[in-house]
């Protein structure tokens, strides 16, 4: 006897994720924090930027292109532990003036930018 078996598109796992977001407490230190609605936002926008090759993945990668002047701006994954370790990324950004936001889930981040593993922070390039 066979079994069925599916899996979920990447759009569709990526919206299940952003509904499934709990409301729970998130660290303080990441501010300012998306809303689900803007967080799909987000989302897309990665995604797109994705297929443009215009995007940067990984906290070294981002501080990279903050230095350079390419960044256009930068997102972060409010629950990666220890937060400590991104905390120096909204620092440059406004040394910048880059526009930066934080999304709840390094999942939905890490699918957003077409990698199946979290990622704690990306960076949109011209």
């Amino acid at each position: 006897r066979r079994r069925h078996s599916f899996s979920l598109n990447g759009e569709v796992w990526t919206a299940l994720q952003i509904l499934k977001m709990s409301d729970d407490a998130v660290n303080p230190k990441a501010f300012p924090l998306a809303d689900k609605a803007l967080t799909k936002t987000i989302v897309d926008l990665v995604q797109q930027a994705v297929n443009y090759k215009q995007l940067k993945k990984g906290a070294n990668e981002a501080t990279k292109t903050l230095n350079r002047g390419q960044a256009e701006f930068i997102v972060m994954a409010a629950d990666a532990e220890p937060l400590e370790i991104l905390l120096h990324l909204p620092l440059l950004c406004e040394d910048k003036n880059v526009p930066y936001v934080f999304v709840r889930s390094k999942e939905v981040l890490g699918r957003a930018c077409g990698v199946s593993r979290p990622v704690i922070s990306c960076s949109v390039i011209t």
